[in-house]
């Protein structure tokens, strides 16, 4: 436009300090503004508001949407190619002209390369010297929508997996109070999820348990351990029990902290798996193996005893602590007098069981054993038993019992009773133990009985025995004309010598027999050489010696005489070897012949004979020392001579 003349001819204005620093500071504001209009991370449009026509766009926007300049410049919103798809985007473009602010948070728009883009748009009007002008903010919210979307998704697949997990997950908040549980959660605890969430935990109807069975005190309740330590919490076992329930649950225990960006508590994840089935299995197996150590402890009483106190006294130790009862006896089957007889109890306060006697077939023992099954009184005090009456009036207050027979090799041997002061409520597992006990209890008598009658039948045969020998020695004095008494007499003393030298009472058996039998081997000697009054010519003598291998072979077939040949058949072995029969010297002659031949001369010299009277004691011992190294063994003639068994 060309200037007028008088304009032309004007006078120039020079403006003020004021206004020229006025001018340059809206220059630099101008200037910034331009800078970051150009720099910004975001995408800016101008618009004007009168018209509603684009009038400048920045190039992060020419860049982020794929369009020239020319493309937006001097275009209304609705005829970019960009927002061509938006529905109805005329009218809603349209109202960036009358409201001073617009907020889109989720627009959909096309880059010119066909890709879809969610972004955030935002128009603010702004007034410039007298003009208004519409700035819209455009921003790529694209890739924050997706992980929102992943975030969301991965949280429903979270909440899918915990709702689905075969065990309980609560998640109490940092106060304890159960923001989140999920339905095996609520099945396990027996309580709705609308009775759970924003419960406060230590509200909740139950108490909780240590493994061991003792109360456990709030510190150490699962979210209470996390809260306070912040660390993970793993493989707790606890108990749980609703108030007025018995039985418990068992809980298999694991929790987390989770904290938020500044380290703050935010929850505890507590998850928990019933395993209470693996912890009464646990619980049965180490029943069983309690069980079974008392069996073989019974078993080793019963085994290693004959004592049936001993042996029973065990068993009803075992019978108390395992069956947990109060008491328990074991009465006795007498087959003379048809009756149970106490033998045994424990667990009693009086002694009024100990003279109990019940007939068989009468009151609960009775009837246990007569019809062979187990009785069980559940009220005592409902029962009429004569004969438990007087127990229960001394004070014992029984009220449960039981009573199982004992049959051994098919016959009933006894009874055992177990009582309790409360009522019982058992299974069939007690009960199976309960005779398992029983059947120890009727081994243990049927052993004592059998071990008694072995005892009767040994002492009985040991009598026998001992009879039929001293009839041998006495047949023996009476044909040998000996001495009376000569047989008993050298019996007793070498007995009593060969204890001085430490042989035991089962050897002694086996000395005295040895000693009433040591010339029976004369029986095979002619009553012609045995019973002459003259000297024995030296064929004769030859006979004479060989009684002692008559008396072995006499004796050597009969078992339990072998262990007493030594006597009979070495006592006329000498020391020195000029003995017969086999011309034994020293210590090749068994000890008890040693001794034997120190006795038999002893009562010799020391007893009348027909062909002279009987020595003094000093001149029998002075006799004895004399061959003392040749005839008898030193060292048995100087203990026998020093004890006073040789006295007189």
């Amino acid at each position: 436009m060309k200037q007028t003349a008088a304009e032309v001819h004007a006078p120039r204005r020079i403006p003020t300090p004021e206004q020229a620093k006025a001018t340059q500071t809206l220059k630099n504001s101008e200037l910034r503004y331009r800078r970051l209009f150009e720099s910004a991370q975001d995408g800016i449009l101008i618009l004007d508001a009168g018209t509603g026509a684009i009038s400048d766009v920045n190039p992060y926007l020419i860049n982020m949407l794929g369009y020239s300049r020319k493309e937006f410049v001097q275009k209304k919103l609705w005829e970019v190619g960009a927002f061509k798809d938006i529905e109805a985007s005329k009218r809603s473009f349209q109202e960036l002209q009358t409201r001073e602010y617009v907020r889109y948070e989720n627009l959909p728009l096309r880059t010119k390369d066909g890709r879809q883009m969610q972004v955030e748009f935002v128009s603010n009007v702004y007034l410039v010297g007298d003009e208004k002008v519409i700035q819209c903010n455009i921003r790529d919210i694209s890739a924050r929508r997706k992980v929102e979307a992943d975030l969301l998704a991965k949280e429903e697949d979270h909440g899918l997996l915990i709702n689905n997990l075969p065990i309980g997950v609560v998640v109490h908040a940092a106060d304890t109070r159960i923001i989140q549980c999920n339905p095996e959660a609520s099945l396990l605890l027996g309580l709705l999820p609308e009775q759970l969430l924003c419960t406060v935990a230590h509200d909740l109807d139950w108490h909780y348990i240590r493994e061991d069975g003792t109360p456990m005190p709030a510190d150490e309740y699962p979210f209470n351990q996390v809260i306070a330590s912040g660390q993970v919490l793993k493989n707790l076992v606890m108990g749980i029990v609703r108030q007025g329930e018995e039985e418990h649950r068992w809980l298999l225990v694991n929790a987390y902290p989770e904290f938020n960006g500044s380290g703050v508590l935010r929850q505890v994840v507590v998850m928990f798996a019933d395993v209470s089935a693996i912890k009464y299995a646990e619980e049965r197996i180490q029943r069983h193996v309690e069980h079974l150590t008392a069996l073989v402890e019974i078993d080793r009483a019963i085994n290693f005893s004959f004592d049936l106190n001993l042996s029973l006294s065990t068993l009803l130790t075992h019978v108390i602590v395992q069956l947990e009862v109060d008491a328990a006896d074991v009465l006795l089957f007498n087959p003379r007098s048809q009756s149970l007889e106490y033998v045994a109890g424990r667990g009693f306060t009086s002694s009024a069981i100990k003279h109990v006697s019940q007939p068989f077939g009468e009151g609960y023992a009775g009837r246990a054993a007569q019809e062979r099954t187990v009785v069980h009184i559940d009220d005592l005090a409902l029962e009429h038993d004569t004969f438990l009456r007087g127990i229960l009036l001394a004070g014992e207050n029984f009220v449960n019992y039981y009573g199982v027979p004992l049959i051994a090799k098919g016959e009933v041997v006894g009874v055992l009773e177990v009582f309790h002061r409360s009522r019982l409520v058992r299974d069939d597992e007690w009960l199976d133990f309960l005779k398992a006990l029983a059947a120890q209890a009727a081994i243990a008598i049927d052993n004592v009985t059998l071990f008694d009658d072995l005892q009767h039948s040994n002492t009985d045969l040991f009598q026998a025995y001992d009879a039929t020998i001293e009839g041998w020695s006495r047949a023996m004095e009476l044909r040998d004309n000996e001495t009376a008494g000569h047989t008993q007499r050298v019996a007793l003393l070498t007995v009593k010598l060969a204890r001085l030298f430490g042989l035991s009472e089962a050897e002694l058996v086996q000395v005295r027999w040895g000693a009433l039998l040591h010339d029976i081997g004369k029986m095979g000697i002619p009553d012609g050489i045995l019973l002459k009054y003259e000297t024995l010519t030296e064929a004769e003598w030859v006979v004479m010696k060989k009684h002692p291998v008559f008396a072995y072979e006499m004796l050597s077939p009969i078992s339990y005489l072998r262990l007493a040949l030594d006597i009979p058949y070495a006592h006329h072995e000498k020391w020195d070897g000029t003995g017969y029969p086999l011309g034994l010297k020293g210590e090749q002659i068994p000890l008890v012949a040693r001794i034997f031949a120190v006795v038999d001369v002893w009562d010799a010299l020391r007893s009348d004979r027909l062909y002279r009277s009987s020595w003094s004691v000093t001149k029998v011992r002075k006799y004895l020392r004399s061959l003392s190294g040749t005839h008898f063994d030193p060292h048995v003639v100087k203990v026998c001579l020093d004890s006073n068994i040789l006295a007189e």
